[in-house]
């Protein structure tokens, strides 16, 4: 018997997903009664956020099954922290999440810290825990690590604090026309 293999691409999956996501928002704000340009660009914002954290951390997304497939690449799950992670990987885990205070607060008014910094864990832990579902199940090249689960959630409180320095800016010292 042999293996099966199957690639799923980026670039033919996220911009059709964004564009969808898109077009949904825009039926979620006017169903709604909410839709002003305000708010639908804060959802188009969320929406392409969502879909470059997917393209960033599942795509593009080989695949194999099958009894000649082989053993898991079990040596791509870390679940102990270490100092030994490459630098460039946890500031990119860690810019990753740095929208994500400014998003929730835009689109749902979610302004305090420790529901967003909760939200930002439980959404790297999401995509922690489905490649690890992943590396088990059809072979998947991702690491699932938690190292990446510390420096996205380090990556929320970064935001956090940054989003509302920008905000206490903007209302101290509004912007002035003319």
């Amino acid at each position: 018997m042999r293996a099966e293999q199957f690639e799923v691409p980026a670039l033919p999956v996220l911009l059709p997903l964004g564009g969808i996501l898109m077009v949904l928002s825009w039926l979620w704000l006017r169903r709604r009664g909410r839709l002003t340009v305000g708010r639908l660009l804060a959802a188009w914002a969320l929406s392409w956020y969502a879909v470059a954290v997917l393209g960033a951390t599942m795509l593009p997304m080989p695949m194999s099954w099958g009894p000649d497939a082989g053993p898991p690449a079990t040596y791509r799950i870390l679940l102990i922290p270490t100092l030994a992670m490459r630098r460039r990987d946890f500031v990119l885990n860690l810019m990753m999440m740095l929208p994500l205070a400014a998003l929730l607060h835009l689109n749902f008014g979610i302004v305090e810290k420790l529901r967003v910094v909760r939200i930002g864990f439980f959404v790297s832990l999401g995509i922690e825990v489905t490649q690890l579902v992943l590396i088990l199940t059809v072979h998947g090249n991702r690491w699932a690590d938690v190292n990446d689960l510390l420096s996205n959630t380090i990556g929320t409180i970064f935001g956090y604090v940054g989003w509302q320095w920008i905000v206490r800016r903007l209302i101290r010292e509004p912007v002035r026309s003319g």
